[in-house]
């Protein structure tokens, strides 16, 4: 029998034992004539009133007295809906109120706590190794034929109804706004110029030069003196003059070039969005790539090899995955240690975190609350409460019966001085 049942018993009858004895008390008194009986039976009487009225009062809160449906009794069961409410409502206003959780999250320093953890003992070890086994599970998961297959079809369905002509055209329009497709096409003359600029790129052309020389031009080779010092020449000053250009379009915002760029992108901006035939042919290369069968084999196996070679290096006493993430995490827990503008941004974060899903959770934990409590049977419900609270109501009645005898005394002394 579970402890709680075993003292709400107990109080119960010693309650209950109290009550019968004033009522016998009462009894015995009320038989016998004058002296210190009167003073017994006017003690008694009271008692057994309280013992009675107190037993009625406990009993109607869980259930009608004697099977007697009186008006308002049995008050828990039959408000069951209305406590789970106020239950849940008290929970959602002093418990989760956004000030309160903001409160202890001061209180508690998210921030420096993590930090704390992070750089304690070989916490971060563990917790790389969980990171890892997590990736690891995922990844073989996702190597089941059957899960496989699921993601092919949404990954199919999403890409077939993905406009992508007018999303690369609507891209491409942002890039124009600020002219930063001209910083791309900046970069892409800078690369150009270094590579040109690199000795075994002219080593190649001037190679190329000579190859061509000999192949084309046989009989011109023969009077060509030096030959492989004019191919190497001749390399370093295309480059150089190409490297000049190159240069010229970097420096010159209204170079002829960059106009020219300019007018290549919007004029293919508004073909992506008007010439139907170039947005077919957009359509049918990407519903080819999606539907090769070697492509998705290849990221099939892709993923295959990567889940078994992570699995291999998670079982390694020296794993370079985990070593890389416990480091990772480690220098995560420093940095919020040493860098006080961090652990604060951190904490604002929290903080805002709160802020804006802290009704959201508040509004579930509140039905979750409510819900469950009146879906609980009603007999289990009611239990439950008089387990939790039953005991102690039972002193209640203990105690009414021995405040009322003693009231019954000073009422009977005072009757006594009231006849004189």
């Amino acid at each position: 029998m579970d402890i709680r049942t075993r003292i709400l018993k107990r109080n119960k009858a010693i309650a209950t034992g109290m009550m019968v004895g004033a009522a016998i008390l009462f009894v015995v008194a009320r038989s016998q004539k004058g002296g210190g009986w009167e003073w017994l039976a006017a003690f008694a009487e009271a008692a057994m009133v309280g013992a009675l009225a107190d037993w009625f009062a406990v009993v109607a809160l869980f259930r009608h007295p004697l099977g007697i449906p009186i008006p308002h009794t049995a008050i828990i069961r039959n408000k069951k809906a209305a406590i789970a409410d106020n239950l849940a409502e008290f929970i959602r206003d002093r418990f989760l109120s956004p000030d309160t959780l903001i409160g202890k999250l001061r209180e508690q320093n998210g921030a420096a706590r993590l930090s704390a953890y992070l750089t304690t003992g070989n916490n971060g070890d563990q917790l790389a190794g969980g990171v890892v086994r997590v990736l690891a599970d995922s990844l073989s998961f996702i190597e089941d034929a059957r899960v496989q297959k699921i993601l092919r079809n949404v990954v199919a369905d999403r890409v077939e109804g993905f406009d992508l002509s007018t999303s690369v055209g609507t891209l491409l329009e942002t890039l124009r706004n600020g002219n930063r497709h001209q910083a791309i096409l900046d970069d892409l003359l800078s690369r150009s110029a270094v590579w040109l600029a690199n000795t075994e790129t002219q080593a190649a052309l001037a190679s190329s030069i000579d190859t061509m020389i000999s192949r084309d031009y046989p009989l011109l080779s023969v009077f060509i003196p030096n030959r492989e010092q004019f191919s190497q020449g001749a390399g370093e000053k295309i480059t150089a003059r190409i490297n000049e250009y190159l240069h010229g379009v970097t420096g010159d915002p209204e170079h002829p070039l960059r106009q020219k760029f300019d007018g290549m992108v919007s004029e293919f901006v508004t073909r992506l969005n008007s010439d139907q035939q170039l947005r077919s042919s957009i359509e049918t290369v990407k519903r080819e790539a999606v539907q090769n069968p070697l492509l998705s084999d290849y990221v099939s196996a892709l993923g295959t090899d990567l889940a078994r070679w992570l699995d291999t290096d998670l079982n390694q006493p020296d794993s370079q995955v985990r070593a890389h993430i416990a480091a990772l995490i480690a220098g995560l827990g420093t940095l919020l240690a040493e860098n006080t503008s961090l652990r604060e941004c951190f904490n604002d974060y929290l903080e805002r975190l709160v802020i804006t899903y802290g009704t959201t959770l508040r509004n579930a934990v509140t039905r979750h609350v409510s819900g469950t409590v009146q879906g609980w049977d009603h007999d289990e419900y009611v239990t439950e409460i008089e387990l939790s609270i039953g005991s102690d109501l039972q002193f209640i009645r203990m105690n009414g019966t021995l405040v009322g005898g003693v009231i019954g005394l000073l009422l009977h002394g005072i009757s006594l001085l009231l006849r004189q």
